[in-house]
């Protein structure tokens, strides 16, 4: 699974990232995570499985939501505690939920 996170600039999700990972790795799930800054999302998206927008950019989900919806991807902003918090397992969580969902 490839999961994308946009935030403002690409660099505040990276210890998110990181937590993503290792919950993954303890899970046993095949994922590749990355973060990118919002002016890089819409192109990263046509590489990923499912986008999480980070709370503070959670105006941009109906700027991307077209596009998303054009590459047949699901979206969703990243709930603000879980965020807050770089609780990695919820995250990652969400992100399987949204792509067996769609």
């Amino acid at each position: 699974m490839k999961i994308l996170l946009a935030c403002s600039s690409g660099m505040s999700t990276s210890l998110l990232v990181s937590k993503m990972r290792e919950a993954a790795e303890n899970t046993g799930l095949d994922c590749e995570i990355w973060a990118v800054s919002q002016d890089k999302a819409e192109e990263e998206m046509q590489k990923a499985d499912v986008l999480l927008i980070g709370p503070q950019m959670r105006f941009l989900k109906s700027k991307f939501k077209g596009k998303a919806k054009e590459i047949g991807i699901p979206l969703d902003v990243i709930e603000p505690m879980a965020y807050g918090r770089c609780d990695g397992k919820a995250v990652l969580n969400k992100a399987v939920q949204l792509v067996n969902e769609s």
